[in-house]
C-alpha cells in the first residue's frame, strides 16, 4: 500500500522533510537568544540612562575601556571646551539620514586630564576636504551632562578607520588616538553631550539610542518552529493524497468503464 515511499521520489522528499526538521528548530533557538540579547540590552541601557548622573571620572580613566555596564550612563564633567582642538568625525548622519559631520571637542577637566565631548551633528557643507563652520562652544567654566560612550571601533561600528584625511577629520573616535594627538591625559570613551543645550538648536544633539525590537525575533522564533511542526503534518497530507490517487488508478485499470455503443 505504502510502496510507493522506496522510490527515488519519495526517498528524496522524506529526506529533506528530515533535514528540515531539526533546522527549523535550531532556528527558532537562534531567534530566541537573539529575543533574550536584545531585551538583556534593551534593560541594560534603560537602566543606565535612568541612573542619577555621577562624575565621568568615577567611571572612566585614561587608558579605560568604556563596559557594556556603564554604557550610556549619565554622567557630568565640569571644565572648559578646548575649541582650538577640536575636529570633525566623518560620515555621520542625525535622525534623518542627513549625512554631515560629529562635532568632537577635548573638554578640560579642573583636575587637568581632557574628556572628548560629542557635542553633536552638523550638515556637511559639500566639500569633504575643508574643514567645516562649527557652533562656537560655551566659553569659560561649564558643567557638560550627557552620556558615557565606549571609543569606536571598525569591528563594532563597520566604519573604516581610513588613513590620509584632510586634518582635524577623523573617522572613529578613540580616546588613544586623541590622547596622542593632544598630547594629553584623556579618559577613555567619550560623552555625547546632552545638556546644556547649544543656541540655535546647531550642533544638533544626538538623540536616545532607542530600544530594539526583541518581540521581532520571538515573533520568528515561533514563526520556524510553526514550519517545524508543519513539515511532517505536510509530508502525510503528500502520502495520503499519492496512496488516494494511487489507488483509484488501480481501481480504473481493474475496472476500466465500458465502452459507449456507437450511434446509429
Amino acid at each position: 500500500m505504502y510502496r510507493f515511499l522506496l522510490s527515488r521520489q519519495w526517498v528524496i522528499l522524506t529526506v529533506v522533510a528530515l533535514a528540515l526538521i531539526p533546522t527549523m528548530i535550531e532556528l527558532g533557538f537562534w531567534q530566541h537568544s537573539r529575543y533574550e540579547l536584545r531585551s538583556a540590552r534593551n534593560q541594560r541601557v534603560s537602566d543606565a540612562l535612568h541612573a542619577d548622573p555621577v562624575p565621568v571620572e568615577r567611571l572612566t580613566s585614561p587608558g579605560h575601556a568604556v563596559t557594556a555596564k556603564d554604557k550610556y550612563r549619565t554622567v557630568t564633567a565640569t571644565g572648559t571646551f578646548e575649541s582650538d582642538e577640536e575636529v570633525v568625525v566623518r560620515r555621520r548622519v542625525n535622525s534623518d539620514d542627513e549625512v554631515g559631520y560629529h562635532v568632537l571637542a577635548p573638554f578640560r577637566l579642573t583636575d587637568g586630564r581632557v574628556v572628548l565631548v560629542n557635542r553633536g551633528w552638523i550638515p556637511s557643507n559639500g566639500s569633504q576636504t575643508a574643514f567645516p563652520k562649527i557652533p562656537a562652544a560655551p566659553a569659560g567654566r561649564t558643567t557638560v551632562t550627557g552620556r558615557l560612550m565606549a571609543d569606536e571601533t571598525t569591528e563594532a561600528s563597520g566604519i573604516k578607520n581610513v588613513a590620509g584625511l584632510p586634518d582635524r577629520q577623523i573617522m572613529l573616535i578613540d580616546s588613544a588616538e586623541q590622547a596622542r594627538r593632544l598630547h594629553a591625559e584623556v579618559l577613555g570613551g567619550y560623552v555625547q553631550q546632552t545638556a546644556p543645550e547649544p543656541e540655535g538648536g546647531t550642533p544638533e544633539q544626538i538623540s536616545d539610542p532607542g530600544r530594539e525590537d526583541a518581540p521581532l525575533n520571538y515573533a520568528y522564533m515561533i514563526q520556524w518552529w510553526l514550519f517545524a511542526a508543519a513539515v511532517p503534518v505536510g509530508w502525510w497530507v503528500l502520502v495520503r493524497r499519492e496512496r488516494r490517487e494511487r489507488a483509484e488508478a488501480a481501481a480504473t485499470q481493474e475496472n476500466p468503464a465500458e465502452p459507449e455503443p456507437a450511434g446509429v
